[in-house]
């Protein structure tokens, strides 16, 4: 199965790989910042007028044969007003509390019968990490992601539906150009 085009430009977009090595017996906090060629690169994956900063605190510990990553993010986006299409900037943050095991981990075990039970109220399977690292900028990026406002629109701007006066059907406006031909 070919992976996501999205998935792919994120993952390339802000690499921060952590050994799972430097993991293995206590927690490793890391302080990412994005520098200016990160943030170009993360705004155009996602569809930014501007990345302004981005930066995260993150805590990085073991857990069962993988890790537990958890910490903040915070960042400065430009998008255009959807309304006005003037840009505007806005403050994003989020929160990150994810697992991860590697391939073949008994936490990924299925059960012989191959069926899958649906617990909703339980948490996230964990992730499946390929190699020797987890990429923590990856996370941060895909968090981001889900942050962005889809339709932004500038603060205190509201979308008014233009006053057309009576209500024109389809059915008038085809009359009305069947009027402006000329008689065959």
């Amino acid at each position: 199965m070919a992976a996501n085009p999205i998935e792919t430009d994120v993952a390339k977009a802000w690499p921060q790989p952590l050994p799972l090595n430097d993991v293995r017996k206590e927690a490793v906090r890391r302080h990412l910042v994005a520098d200016e060629a990160a943030r170009a690169r993360i705004a155009k994956v996602l569809g930014l007028d501007k990345l302004i900063a981005l930066d995260a605190e993150i805590t990085v510990k073991p857990w069962l044969d993988g890790v537990e990553i958890g910490g903040t993010w915070t960042a400065r986006v430009e998008q255009t007003c959807g309304v006005t299409l003037e840009p505007f900037e806005s403050a994003l943050d989020g929160r990150l509390q994810i697992r991860a095991v590697p391939e073949g981990s008994q936490a990924l075990a299925v059960t012989e019968d191959h069926e899958v039970e649906m617990d909703l109220e339980s948490d996230d399977p964990p992730d499946m990490i390929s190699g020797d690292h987890v990429d923590l900028g990856t996370y941060v990026v895909e968090d981001l992601s889900l942050a962005i406002d889809p339709f932004p629109r500038k603060p205190g701007v509201e979308f008014k539906q233009p006053d057309s006066g009576a209500e024109i059907s389809p059915f008038a406006v085809l009359a009305k150009l069947k009027g402006n031909l000329p008689d065959a």
